[in-house]
């Protein structure tokens, strides 16, 4: 490092004169930092996640208006690729760089030669002062956390020069606006226009500005300075906060196993709002890489919106605007319990899965030891039940300290009872997410027995009339299926096909298929067991039309035998879904006399010409029934997707009804105080009528009145 001679100090009061002894009042000494990257300079300064490679600094004090050596450091860069605009800029060369020391040393070097030129300009504690904060927020703290590297104290708070210059002069444009040529021309300074060396003209000019500044009377100049949070704070949110959009952002592409910890140190030098890291959960539950960061104000948001793009680890991040609204869906909750789990401060969240249903607090504590103790106790448990009381096997522990987590987290996949146990980092948004999901559990799921019968008819055959496909591709479709079978397929009966899903209406892999004969059906089989589709072989075997009605029911097949549905109530005696009864009208007599005929009853209808297109929405059948542990899959055939012509004698023989006679009622029981018509209807979505049927649905106690009138394609009951 070869520092210049030093600079003339500025006019002002003569150190050895008596005037020195009585300085004038105003802030510490100001250290006049100025930074340059390989890459983006000015407003994109950091944008680009290029290393630093310049370092030009002079103390300036503003009491008695003297001044320091100016010092001028270069910084070595990993990535020694000097980018066009900084080669043109600076004049530097990828060699000179090379030689250059790295940024660990000269930031010590930085330290010991602003403690002696403060010394020798009379002592006392220093700030930072720069043009912007783009400096120090968005160059030197996120490339020290990638480096590991601890910067000093000195460089979490700091004067932004903008700023000041703005307080004393608001009339000119936006802080964010300025810079150093122009806060120099509104000041009427006279600049060296001679001087070359890339960085020197700009602190000298800097000091200029801030000599004058002192001149001016005020009493806010330096008196406010910008601080740098050095650690993320965690926090409860509700959903009753209101959060300013200007001040979110959603970051994308997040490893699943990161944490709010390393949110935050993505974005190291911007101040998060306390609990401002909310990461987004699935369907499922876990995470889906996502995260809404809530940020201090707007200024910090748009300097995260710079980071665009900017690596974790071997990952880009992408990150862009977000809304108030989506913050607090995500991070904000309404539970007591959940305030009052997370209204202790700086605690670290573990969260435990698989927790036996039987497990209790003590047993929780039990398995993470007395090495890792909960704080306080079973207070700092926290168990995730369904509304009914029921546990789900989650639970959330608190920890006073980032080393008592680690040492919990080493108990990961631990055996408690039977089972073992899978424990995460969580965070304060996650708790609210997790609680909130299992809060809002489907309507009606605990209904007692199936209200209407299966929303398809399965015709009955003679035998062993249908076979069973059992390990199809996960992305099987139906036209593969009926590519499959080939010359077979023109042997299923209308509507005979029925892919099996499963609770998450995903599919199965399995498949029965109903054939116009037993014998058709083993002709089947023979020729295509073990055929490969999409390189996996799948078995065709045949299989009873009772056999399938009880799979799709819930029950399973398999070599050993057939087991019937969990919960085979009374009304599935029955052996198949042809053969259902009428559903009795519930309603008693009594309530029923209170409604006119009409009401109740809709109107006789003529049966509508049979028709080859029989479609069910999109989504599959799911009525959140106790017993059901699959599925069907709305009921097609080669005919209803095109793929063969409709024979005349099915036409005949096909069902043109799939309900009761008419005039059956259904009454639901437990429907809760908030469920409105929607509700009620999506529980009967996908039972078809015929385009001319009429019905109405009406609640227990109040008028009749008519909810669909001449529905054109669905209906609910």
């Amino acid at each position: 490092m070869t520092p210049p001679p030093p600079q003339p100090r500025s006019p002002g009061p003569n150190p050895t004169s008596d005037s020195a002894a009585d300085p004038r009042p105003g802030p510490g000494p100001l250290v006049v930092l100025f930074g340059a990257t390989a890459g983006a300079l000015g407003p994109d300064l950091g944008s680009d996640e290029t290393d630093l490679i310049l370092l030009v600094w002079q103390v300036v004090e503003p009491r008695s208006r003297q001044v320091g050596t100016l010092h001028k450091s270069l910084v070595r860069a990993e990535a020694a690729a000097l980018s066009p605009q900084c080669r043109e800029a600076s004049g530097l060369s990828a060699e000179s760089l090379a030689r250059a020391e790295p940024l660990d040393k000269v930031l010590r070097q930085f330290s010991q030669l602003v403690s002696g030129d403060v010394a020798l300009l009379g002592g006392g504690p220093y700030m930072l002062c720069t043009d912007g904060q783009q400096l120090l927020r968005q160059v030197l703290h996120p490339e020290a956390s990638r480096k590991n590297l601890v910067l000093p104290d000195t460089f979490f708070t700091f004067y932004d020069l903008r700023r000041e210059f703005h307080v004393q002069h608001p009339s000119t444009c936006p802080a964010r606006e300025l810079t150093v040529a122009t806060m120099a021309q509104d000041l009427g300074l006279e600049t060296d226009a001679t001087e070359d060396d890339f960085g020197v003209w700009e602190v000298k000019t800097m000091v200029a500005v801030i000599l004058h500044l002192l001149e001016e009377p005020s009493g806010q100049l330096f008196s406010k300075a910008e601080v740098v949070k050095q650690k993320y704070e965690t926090g409860p949110c509700s959903k009753a906060d209101v959060v300013d959009s200007e001040t979110v952002v959603r970051a994308r592409g997040l490893p699943w196993q990161s944490s709010d910890q390393d949110v935050a140190r993505f974005f190291k030098g911007l101040n998060i709002a306390r609990g401002g890291v909310a990461l987004c959960l699935n369907a499922q539950g876990r995470r889906n890489g996502e995260a809404l960061i809530c940020f201090a104000d707007s200024e910090q948001r748009d300097l995260a919106l710079q980071r665009h793009k900017h690596h974790m680890g071997v990952r880009y991040i992408e990150v862009y605007k977000a809304t108030g609204e989506e913050f607090v869906k995500i991070a904000g909750g309404t539970s007591l319990e959940v305030a009052r789990f997370l209204s202790r401060e700086d605690q670290v969240i573990l969260r435990l899965r698989g927790l036996p249903f039987s497990a209790g607090p003590e047993d929780v504590l039990g398995f993470l030891g007395p090495e890792c103790p909960v704080t306080g106790g079973a207070d700092g448990l926290l168990f995730v039940r369904h509304p009914d009381g029921r546990p789900t096997g989650d639970a959330f522990a608190l920890f006073a300290c980032e080393e008592l987590a680690q040492a919990a987290l080493r108990r990961h996949k631990g055996i408690l009872g039977k089972r073992y146990i899978e424990l995460f980092r969580s965070t304060a948004a996650e708790v609210q997410q997790v609680l909130n999901r299992y809060a809002s559990s489907p309507l009606l799921p605990t209904l007692t027995a199936p209200l209407l019968p299966i929303p398809f008819p399965l015709a009955a055959g003679i035998g062993r009339d249908c076979v069973r496909l059992r390990g199809l591709p996960y992305t099987a479709t139906i036209e593969d299926i009926l590519s499959f079978l080939g010359e077979a397929a023109a042997d299923i009966r209308p509507h005979g096909v029925h892919m099996v899903l499963n609770q998450q209406g995903r599919p199965s892999g399995d498949a029965f298929i109903q054939m116009t004969s037993a014998e058709r059906a083993l002709a089947a089989a023979q020729r295509c067991h073990k055929k490969v589709m999409k390189e996996r072989y799948v078995e065709v075997v045949p299989c009873s039309t009772e056999e399938m009605s009880r799979v799709l029911m819930g029950g399973t097949l398999s070599r050993s035998g057939m087991s019937p549905p969990p919960c085979k109530l009374p009304c599935l005696s029955p052996p198949t879904y042809a053969t259902f009864q009428a559903t009795p009208t519930l309603i008693p007599a009594e309530t029923a006399a209170l409604y006119p005929s009409s009401a109740l009853l809709p109107a006789a209808r003529v049966p509508a010409a049979p028709t080859p297109v029989a479609y069910y929405p999109g989504p599959a059948t799911q009525l959140y029934m106790n017993y059901t542990a699959y599925y069907p899959s709305p009921p097609v055939s080669p005919t209803t997707v095109g793929y063969l012509a409709t024979p005349s004698a099915a036409l005949a023989s096909a069902s043109t009804s799939v309900l009761s006679p008419p005039g059956a009622l259904v009454r639901m029981q437990g429907v809760p105080y908030t469920a409105g018509m929607k509700d009620l209807l999506s529980v009967f979505q996908a039972y078809q009528l015929a385009p001319d049927d009429h019905t109405s649905l009406m609640p227990v106690g109040d008028p009749p009145r008519t909810v669909l009138q001449a529905p054109k394609e669905w209906v609910c009951l």
